[in-house]
């Protein structure tokens, strides 16, 4: 699908307008609560708005500014899916498709068959596939033994995968799963005899002029401009191996740039009508988040009692070493929010505990980006 001529030449470039009213404070606020830097953009309608707080690194001192680029994990699942819509959208595959179909003998043992779980199933997390990403121990390499350039290939990952049972019946349930997103990467170059990340920036990254987006596959190092990430003790984290996340989360961005892709996604300019809606068709399971393909539907509330009156929104986020992000979209495209920190302690995750400082900073950014 021809994606050329989305926006003006150099929208993304354009000068920043005054932020709307509260959106500055609220940056501030996330680093007075302990994030060292963080970055935003907002729009509405076509006023762009960009502001940064803090440091980009602590050791230089240099400032965080709305250019430097972020690990921006999950929020690779996004672009992974658009691929796999359009390859639908084209005839090459069907989301029904069984991962057998595509991947002979990968899905298999323990209770896992490849031919009971569909292309669908590992978009919307309904597949029931464990997650090896969640143990401690899967991260040993780098926490333990501070290899901060080990690698560990997607068939590697999804091999540890399958020696757990499955978590409930493929369509049964709704587990978020990063093995989901690194089998369907492994489906696009299945499908198109391609790398994936290829397939990202020729469908999506040289379309859209998406210059600061990137995808590393092992290079543990951010190159450019870039924001640094840290842990809650404030280690810099910023040199980690993407290549355990690969299509699941291995991504670089700027918050230009994730509002440039989202806003072509959301508004309908990446996908034929029918591969839309099934984007945007979302699972319902109690207690858990309203999943469509890639995305989620969120209500942001727009003041800060239990009653307040909602907006809504589509959302993607990711968080690894180092970084935490947010990009969120009105669902009639006018508004964006994107905003990104630099501060994620995945040691005190798989411990269970918080991985973040505690603030009220990214609530007061949605209200002030996103409600009147």
């Amino acid at each position: 699908m021809a994606v050329s001529g989305i926006f003006p030449a150099g929208a993304a470039d354009q000068a920043s307008a005054p932020p709307p009213v509260g959106l500055k404070e609220a940056v501030e606020q996330t680093v007075a609560d302990g994030f060292p830097g963080a970055v935003a953009y907002a729009r509405r309608g076509e006023r762009e708005s960009r502001t940064a707080a803090g440091l980009a690194d602590t050791a230089s001192g240099e400032r965080a500014r709305p250019d430097q680029r972020f690990r921006i994990a999950s929020n690779t699942k996004s672009f992974v899916s658009t691929v796999l819509l359009q390859l639908e959208g084209e005839g090459r595959l069907s989301l029904d498709d069984s991962v057998e179909k595509w991947l002979p003998g990968v899905v298999q043992g323990n209770g896992n068959s490849g031919k009971a779980v569909t292309v669908r199933q590992l978009l919307n997390h309904t597949s029931g596939i464990y997650d090896p990403t969640e143990e401690r121990e899967f991260f040993a390499p780098y926490l333990e033994r501070k290899d901060w350039d080990y690698v560990y290939t997607p068939r590697e990952v999804i091999a540890r995968a399958v020696r757990h049972k499955p978590l409930f019946a493929p369509g049964t349930g709704w587990s978020y799963s990063n093995t989901n997103y690194l089998l369907a990467g492994l489906v696009i170059e299945a499908v198109t005899h391609h790398s994936a990340p290829s397939e990202i920036r020729r469908r999506i990254l040289t379309p859209l002029g998406l210059k600061d987006t990137s995808f590393p596959v092992t290079d543990p190092a951010l190159h450019g401009p870039h924001l640094h990430g840290y842990d809650l003790a404030g280690q810099d984290v910023t040199r980690f191996s993407p290549s355990y996340d690969w299509t699941a989360g291995a991504m670089l961005s700027t918050v230009d740039d994730l509002a440039r892709f989202h806003r072509a996604l959301f508004t309908g300019k990446l996908l034929h009508p029918a591969q839309q809606r099934e984007l945007l068709t979302t699972v319902r399971f109690p207690k858990k988040p309203a999943y469509g393909l890639g995305v989620q539907r969120m209500d942001v509330p727009c003041g800060s009692e239990p009653d307040s009156a909602r907006i809504s929104t589509w959302e993607t986020d990711g968080a690894g070493p180092g970084f935490t992000s947010l990009s969120l979209t009105t669902a009639d495209g006018e508004r964006q929010l994107i905003l990104a920190a630099n501060v994620y302690d995945l040691g005190a995750e798989l411990k269970g505990e918080r991985p973040i400082p505690q603030s009220e900073g990214v609530g007061k950014a949605q209200r002030a980006a996103l409600c009147d």
